[in-house]
C-alpha cells in the first residue's frame, strides 16, 4: 500500500457535458442485460407478472438515483462512492475504513459487471456461430471457510469465453486515450444502442398479441410466499439491468458544470430506460410465449431477441439484430470500464490504495494502471456462468456499497447541514429509506439467498483484516497514536 501522503498527479480534464454524461449512463444501463435476462426474470417470477419486478426495479432505481444525485452534485470529483463514504463517515476515522472496503469490494464487483457484458456479447455471438456455445469443461469449486460455510464457484469453459475475453481486451485498448475523445465515442456507440432497442420495440408492437403477452398463470398475483420469493429473484435481475445510472458519478472530476449535469444525467437516464425496458419486454412477450422461455434452459434463451426477430422477419433479421445487440453489449462494457477505472485511481491519490493505481498518462491524462488492472480481472471472470455473475455482483454491491451509501446521505445531512448542495433529494428522506427497504427485500426474498451473502461476508472479512493490519503498521485509525 502507498503511504498516507497524497500523490501529486496531473488534473483530469472536465470534458463531459450533459449529452455525453447521459449517453455514458444509458449505454451502461442498456447493455446486454435486457436482451439476455428476460427469460431469467420470467422463470424467476413464473410468468408475465415479472413485469412488476421491472416496475418496482425502476422505482427503487429512481430512489437510489436521488441519493447519488445529491452526493454527486455536492462532491463532484473522481471516485464516486469512495469519496462519498470517506467524507460522510469521516476521512480520518470510520470513513477511511468504509471507503477502503468499498475499493476492496470494487476489485471484485467491477470486474464482475464488466465480465457480465462480455459474456452476454459472447452468448449472442453463439447465434451467428453455434460452435461457440459448445461446452469444453465445467467444474464447481468448493471452498470451506470457518464461520462462513462453503463457497461454490462454477467454472464454465467454452469457445464463447475466449470471445468474451477478447472483447474485454479490445475495450481496454479503446479506452487507452483522452477523455474528450471518449465522450464523442460514447455518443457514436449510443447510436447503435438506439437502433437495436428501437427495432425490437417496433417489431414487437407491430406483431403484438395481448393474449400472449398477458397470459398470466392461475394465482399470478396471489400474495403467497412463492410470489414474494419469485418477485425478489426477479427484482435482483431487474436491479442488475437498471444499474449504470450512477456511472457519471465516478467521472465527477471530468464532468462540466457537475452540480447541474450529474443530477440531470441520472434522472433522465433512469426515466428513459425504465420506459424502454417495460415497452421492449412486453413487446417480446407479445410474440414469444413465456411458457416457451421457461421450458428452455440456455440455448435459444441465450439469444432470445435473435430468435424473436427471426420469427418475425426471417434469418436475415436475426443476424442483423444480433450484430446490433453485440454492439450494444460492447458499448456497455466500454462505459462500465471507463467509469470504474477512475475509482481505484481516486483512492490511490490520497494514500488509501496501492500507489501504482494513481499513475496517470502524462499526455492523454487518464489512469493507466487502474484501467489495466480492472480489465485484466474481468477477463478471468469471463469463465463464470452469467447467472452466477449477476447474482454475486448485485448482492456484493448492495451489502458493501448501496445500503451504506443510502444511510450515509442521511448521516451527512445531520452532520454537515450547511454543506453546499447544488441538488437536494426530492421528498427527503423518503427516497433513501425506500432504497434501503428495496435493497433489503432483494437480498432476503430469494431462494438460496445465503450463497451470495456468504461471498460478500468473505470479501468483507478479508478486506477488514487487510485494513486493520495496514492501519496498525501505519498507526492510523483505529490505532492512531494519541498525542499527549
Amino acid at each position: 500500500m502507498s503511504p498516507t501522503n497524497p500523490v501529486e498527479q496531473p488534473e483530469l480534464v472536465r470534458g463531459i457535458g450533459l449529452t455525453e454524461a447521459t449517453s455514458l449512463n444509458m449505454i451502461d444501463m442498456i447493455g446486454v442485460g435486457p436482451f439476455i435476462t428476460l427469460p431469467l426474470v420470467i422463470a424467476a417470477a413464473g410468468g408475465p407478472q415479472a413485469m412488476l419486478g421491472w416496475i418496482l426495479g425502476a422505482v427503487f432505481a429512481l430512489c437510489d438515483g436521488l441519493v447519488w444525485a445529491e452526493l454527486g452534485a455536492a462532491m463532484p470529483k473522481a471516485g464516486g462512492s469512495y469519496r462519498y463514504l470517506k467524507e460522510i463517515y469521516g476521512p480520518d476515522s470510520l470513513g477511511r475504513l468504509l471507503s477502503f472496503l468499498f475499493i476492496w469490494q470494487l476489485s471484485f464487483s467491477a470486474p464482475l459487471s464488466i465480465a457480465s457484458g462480455c459474456i452476454g456479447l459472447a452468448h449472442y455471438a453463439g447465434y451467428l456461430w453455434p460452435g461457440l456455445e459448445r461446452t469444453i469443461l465445467t467444474h464447481t469449486i468448493h471452498v470451506g471457510l470457518p464461520l462462513i460455510g462453503t463457497l461454490e464457484v462454477s467454472v464454465l469453459v467454452m469457445p464463447a469465453a475466449w470471445v468474451a475475453i477478447a472483447t474485454a481486451a479490445f475495450v481496454v485498448f479503446l479506452l487507452y486515450r483522452r477523455i474528450t475523445v471518449l465522450g464523442k465515442l460514447a455518443e457514436l456507440l449510443w447510436v447503435g444502442v438506439v437502433l437495436a432497442v428501437g427495432w425490437v420495440i417496433v417489431a414487437g408492437l407491430t406483431h403484438f398479441s395481448a393474449a400472449r403477452a398477458f397470459d398470466f398463470p392461475p394465482g399470478a398475483f396471489t400474495l403467497s410466499p412463492a410470489f414474494f420469493m419469485g418477485m425478489g429473484s426477479a427484482m435482483l435481475i431487474a436491479t442488475y439491468d437498471y444499474w449504470g445510472y450512477y456511472n457519471v458519478c465516478f467521472l465527477g472530476g471530468e464532468v462540466k458544470d457537475p452540480g447541474r449535469t450529474i443530477p440531470r444525467a441520472l434522472i433522465i437516464s433512469i426515466l428513459v430506460v425504465a420506459v424502454i425496458y417495460l415497452t421492449m419486454n412486453v413487446a417480446v412477450l407479445g410474440v414469444i410465449p413465456w411458457r416457451e422461455m421457461v421450458s428452455h434452459s440456455g440455448g435459444e434463451n441465450n439469444y432470445i431477441i435473435s430468435v424473436f426477430m427471426q420469427r418475425i422477419y426471417g434469418t436475415w433479421a436475426g443476424r442483423l439484430i444480433t450484430g446490433l445487440i453485440m454492439w450494444t453489449a460492447f458499448a456497455s462494457v466500454f462505459s462500465t470500464l471507463l467509469g470504474y477505472s477512475r475509482v481505484p485511481y481516486a483512492a490511490a491519490l490520497d494514500g488509501n490504495y496501492f500507489r501504482a493505481f494513481a499513475r496517470v498518462d502524462p499526455k492523454r491524462r487518464f489512469p493507466t494502471v487502474s484501467l489495466l488492472a480492472l480489465g485484466g480481472v474481468a477477463m478471468l471472470f469471463c469463465f463464470l456462468r452469467l447467472a452466477d455473475v449477476i447474482a454475486a455482483l448485485v448482492v456484493i454491491r448492495i451489502l458493501l456499497q448501496f445500503i451504506v451509501q443510502a444511510v450515509g446521505v442521511m448521516v451527512l445531512r445531520h452532520r454537515r447541514p450547511d454543506m453546499p448542495r447544488p441538488f437536494r433529494m426530492w421528498l427527503y428522506p423518503v427516497p433513501a429509506l425506500m432504497a434501503i427497504a428495496g435493497f433489503t427485500f432483494i437480498l432476503l426474498a430469494r431462494k438460496n439467498f445465503l450463497r451470495e451473502i456468504c461471498y460478500a461476508v468473505a470479501i468483507l472479512i478479508v478486506g477488514l483484516a487487510i485494513y486493520l493490519v495496514r492501519s496498525w503498521r501505519r498507526h492510523e485509525w483505529p490505532f492512531a497514536r494519541v498525542e499527549g
